[in-house]
């Protein structure tokens, strides 16, 4: 029953994903994000991690969706529909995007990291000292680079949300 329940949400994350991407309505892609997030989340308490799903829940789906929600209903949402991101036509952003895709699929089915083993016991202790030893000692640069484009987001959204002088 576990692996269904683990299709299911990984299927709706994909779905809810796409949706983020292909959506004309700015405030339905947000709220196709916060699915994907929730759905995100819930994989984590399949993967007994319920610490990682709660930070998921709280930061994500809480503070950044909120986040995006205000600065879409700043920005005025017709004029922006107007412009064109991709100016001439969106073939080579499709084509990346497939191409990408193909190259994340070869990946996945060449490597053996994916094999259907249980997943490591975290030895009895208390996980949350060992995960957050684990992400500030091994994982210190990815942390900090990940805050470091969370900021530049936060000022990007500022930046679009500010009214034009004069």
């Amino acid at each position: 029953m576990e692996p269904g329940f683990f299709l299911l949400f990984a299927t709706v994350s994909v779905i809810t994903a796409l949706t983020v991407v292909l959506a004309r309505n700015p405030v339905h892609s947000a709220l196709a994000l916060m699915a994907c997030f929730l759905n995100i989340s819930a994989i984590f308490v399949m993967l007994e991690a319920p610490l990682l799903a709660v930070i998921q829940i709280f930061v994500y789906v809480g503070a950044i969706m909120v986040l995006f929600l205000f600065v879409i209903m700043m920005i005025d949402v017709r004029e922006a529909v107007l412009q064109r991101f991709l100016p001439g036509g969106n073939l080579p952003a499709m084509v990346l995007l497939i191409l990408l895709g193909i190259e994340m699929l070869v990946l996945v089915l060449w490597t053996d990291r994916f094999s259907i083993t249980e997943p490591a016991a975290m030895g009895g202790g208390d996980q949350t000292r060992q995960l957050s030893t684990t992400l500030f000692a091994d994982y210190l640069l990815p942390f900090e680079a990940a805050s470091v484009i969370l900021l530049a987001a936060l000022v990007g959204a500022i930046v679009l949300a500010r009214k034009e002088q004069g």
